[in-house]
């Protein structure tokens, strides 16, 4: 699977950079080269970032919590939304309001909000009200609903937060790091990789490359959600037999303490690679 996920992400160009006068030092020890002014990505530190963000996201989910997506720009937003309704998580594709996560309670009056404006439409009292009040009405619903449609069923902080470009999505990563919550980051050559706990470098620009990743990692939702239901079906046998579950510590484990919205979610090892190599069709342009 992993070869064939390199091959995958080679022909997808997830190994093209920046130009080399944009890039940013601390991305050094994620390049392997450079090929006519442009830096090429390791693809080997690509898979194992990959490889490490679906065991966490996994674990994330079968512990019950769920997974923000956020991708706002042009290149990320079709997939970002196409991935996270398959898996049934949320997202934010149009715009990140200021406040989604530490301010969370008012977001959800908005949401209170946007669905009083869609009852009006829906029984048709919108109406009632003058032309000018009903046309206010109906842009505020718009706009509501386009900012707000992927976290509406968001009754609680994610466990963890997936995030296209970290340089566009600097507001997102900020709260999510004052609430502790961990991010997993796709990250360019011209990116801060110190803002992310999981990097996953590659090209934030490819559509394609965006797409396998994001999808990779929805997949990742999906096997939390298997293990989840397999672990709450032995628990429900157990309760049929009579048997109580082994009492567990409640002593504050060490990744609980990085991460207090995700107990026991502890950053999974790095995982051996295949190597790769890199042809003169793949090294870069020209």
């Amino acid at each position: 699977m992993a070869s064939e996920l390199v091959r995958n992400l080679v022909d997808a160009g997830v190994h093209f950079g920046h130009r080399v006068s944009r890039w940013n030092p601390k991305m050094n020890a994620y390049i392997f080269g450079k090929r006519n002014h442009i830096h090429i990505v390791d693809i080997r530190e690509t898979v194992k970032g990959l490889l490490r963000a679906r065991k966490f996201i996994a674990a994330v989910v079968a512990q019950g919590h769920d997974v923000l997506f956020v991708g706002t720009k042009r290149q990320a937003r079709e997939t970002i939304e196409r991935e996270a309704k398959r898996v049934g998580m949320h997202y934010v594709a149009d715009r990140w309001l200021g406040g989604t996560l530490t301010n969370f309670r008012t977001i959800r009056s908005r949401l209170a909000r946007l669905e009083e404006l869609e009852n009006l439409e829906t029984t048709g009292s919108m109406a009632q009200y003058s032309k000018k009040m009903g046309s206010i009405l109906t842009r505020e619903l718009r706009k509501i609903r386009r900012n707000l449609e992927g976290i509406r069923r968001m009754n609680k902080l994610p466990g963890a937060l997936v995030i296209v470009d970290v340089k566009r999505e600097y507001i997102a990563i900020r709260e999510a790091r004052k609430l502790g919550i961990p991010t997993i980051c796709i990250v360019d050559t011209d990116s801060d990789p110190d803002t992310a706990d999981i990097i996953i470098p590659g090209n934030d620009d490819a559509m394609r490359a965006i797409d396998i990743m994001v999808t990779q990692l929805a997949d990742a939702v999906e096997e939390g959600k298997r293990a989840r239901s397999a672990e709450e079906a032995v628990q429900a046998t157990s309760g049929d037999n009579g048997a109580q579950p082994p009492r567990r510590s409640k002593r504050l484990t060490t990744a609980a303490a990085a991460y207090p919205g995700v107990e026991g979610a502890a950053l999974p090892p790095a995982e051996p690679v295949p190597e790769v190599e890199l042809t003169a069709q793949h090294a870069g342009p020209g």
